[in-house]
């Protein structure tokens, strides 16, 4: 499995999204106290890091 997003729950929980490596399945694990707080705050801003279409475009 590989992280490859956050979800955040209407309760404000944060949830790690993982795809399988294999089969492509998604799955949501809810995170742990213990969690590096630098690498899932890492993986929440790849979205506004790397955005899926060209952000040049959206000037005005």
């Amino acid at each position: 499995m590989e992280p490859v997003g956050i979800e955040v729950r209407s309760s404000g929980e944060w949830s790690i999204i993982h795809r399988c490596r294999s089969c492509h399945v998604l799955r949501a694990n809810r995170i742990a106290g213990d969690d590096d707080e630098v690498a899932l705050l890492s993986l929440a801003l790849r979205p506004i890091a790397n955005p899926a279409f060209p952000i040049d475009s959206l000037r005005r």
